[in-house]
């Protein structure tokens, strides 16, 4: 008679069944109580959700891959926060859904790059890196500057953020496609570079 732990190995869907439920546990262990912390439920001091230009400015950050080269997150060692500013914590990131913690760094981390450049610097480095920074790898994003936000998109944004909890107002989702209207996705994403980290400077 074959044991439980042969039928297991042997029976390819027993097999699925198990690890499921062992990482279905061990997910539980680990996510479950990040949702009852405070430190990751409640805004850092001064951290707001993102204006009406500045989601769309995130939305188009996601949607041309920035992530995959630039992290937003510093770790708390001496080499990073000399470099960076402060590190990172949980309560900066409430409203990102998702968050752009990521890893890789071919780019620098953009976690404190609000107010370190001017938006002029961000428009030229975006449109053509090497203008600005001679030795950047970084691909030209010139189609931005001719890309219009779909204004009436911007509201519906916001209501579906709300539904997660991002504390958004009647007042700014009314206000929203006025913000944006006539604006350009370079706009965006520059609003949205320039907001990066700012309310660390409250702490």
């Amino acid at each position: 008679m074959s044991s439980a732990h042969e039928v297991v190995e042997k029976k390819v869907s027993w097999l699925g069944v198990w690890i499921a439920a062992v990482i279905s546990i061990g997910g539980l262990v680990e996510i479950l109580p990040l949702y009852l912390s405070n430190e990751v439920t409640t805004p850092a001091p001064g951290v707001k959700p993102y204006g009406a230009l500045a989601l769309e400015g995130r939305d188009i950050y996601v949607r041309e891959g920035c992530y995959n080269c630039h992290s937003q997150m510093i770790r708390p060692l001496r080499a990073e926060t000399e470099r960076y500013g402060h590190y990172s914590v949980a309560g900066e990131s409430v409203y990102d859904h998702p968050f752009q913690f990521g890893s890789k760094r071919t780019g620098p981390d953009l976690a404190r790059v609000g107010g370190r450049y001017s938006d002029e610097w961000h428009r030229a480095h975006l449109l053509n890196p090497r203008d600005v920074v001679p030795e950047s790898n970084m691909p030209s994003y010139v189609w931005l500057a001719d890309a219009p936000i779909d204004a009436a998109g911007t509201p519906d944004k916001m209501r579906a953020l709300r539904k997660i909890g991002v504390p958004y107002t009647d007042e700014d989702i009314v206000g929203a496609e006025d913000a944006v209207r006539g604006k350009t996705d370079l706009d965006a994403l520059v609003a949205y570079l320039q907001g990066l980290g700012t309310a660390s400077k409250n702490w």
